[in-house]
């Protein structure tokens, strides 16, 4: 008998989440595309899911080039990829950590495009592929923050409120069609970049968010709730899945140990 493999493409794969995601996808059994910016990295990432392949495999995981903030780049990806059952929509990210009164507006447009227009036009591109298939599946990474505001927040909130919003409309939209529609919403998560990049390469800044904390989520955590969610059986759809770590309540409820 002859096993077709699903292909999964997942955004934002050239670290953290995504980079977990792929690898978990692959062991899976999926055929993962691997779509981010940096294409070193992506290659690099590929070599790695090769040699983990237990059949030997080298057709299992392929890099593309891809910036969710262009049309024309999320066009020529769509182009170049003959099927996909499964779209990961997890490029993203936060910028900055102000009040609203100190908000810069460019922050805010460029978590915007990024985190909302960007799963606008990837999965827009894709919805066609994954109908055709007769068995697809969007999952968007949003945030704990997608549900719950914390003070310092907001540009990050409203665009992940926003994401979350797209979710359960576009769920409501394709009820009818042979497609499944989840949301993966984690709380507190150690990557080796987000809180770098919020922080613009502030280390210092960028690590008091995990200060104290014993047991933070890693990438390979949010990476095992989005393959459960895609490996349950094709009637079922999971909605929502929130996800923390156990000294997490809330964004704004952590328990530290002190130092």
């Amino acid at each position: 008998m002859v096993v077709v493999r699903k292909t999964a493409l997942i955004t934002g794969a050239s670290s953290g989440i995504g980079a977990a995601t792929a690898k978990r996808l692959a062991a899976e059994g999926f055929n993962v595309v691997l779509a981010a910016r940096r294409r070193d990295r992506l290659e690099n990432l590929v070599k790695e899911i090769q040699a983990a392949d237990p059949a030997g495999r080298t057709d299992g995981a392929v890099a593309v080039t891809l910036d969710v903030t262009s049309q024309e780049s999320v066009d020529a990806m769509a182009a170049a990829l003959s099927d996909c059952h499964v779209l990961v929509n997890n490029a993203g990210g936060a910028l900055g950590l102000e009040p609203v009164a100190k908000a810069d507006p460019a922050d805010w447009q460029a978590m915007y495009d990024t985190n909302v227009l960007g799963l606008l036009r990837v999965t827009k591109a894709l919805l066609p592929k994954l109908i055709a298939g007769g068995a697809g599946h969007v999952v968007n990474i949003t945030s704990l923050a997608a549900h719950v505001p914390y003070e310092g927040g907001a540009g990050y909130v409203a665009a992940k409120h926003a994401a979350a919003a797209i979710n359960d409309t576009m769920r409501l939209e394709l009820v009818d069609q042979p497609v499944r529609i989840t949301e993966v919403a984690p709380g507190l998560v150690q990557t080796e970049e987000f809180s770098l990049v919020r922080f613009r390469g502030d280390t210092s800044k960028a690590d008091k968010p995990y200060e104290g904390v014993p047991d933070p989520l890693t990438a390979d955590d949010v990476a095992d709730c989005v393959a459960w969610a895609v490996t349950r059986p094709e009637h079922v759809n999971i909605d929502r899945i929130d996800v923390q770590p156990r000294v997490q309540a809330a964004p704004y409820k952590i328990h530290r140990i002190p130092s």
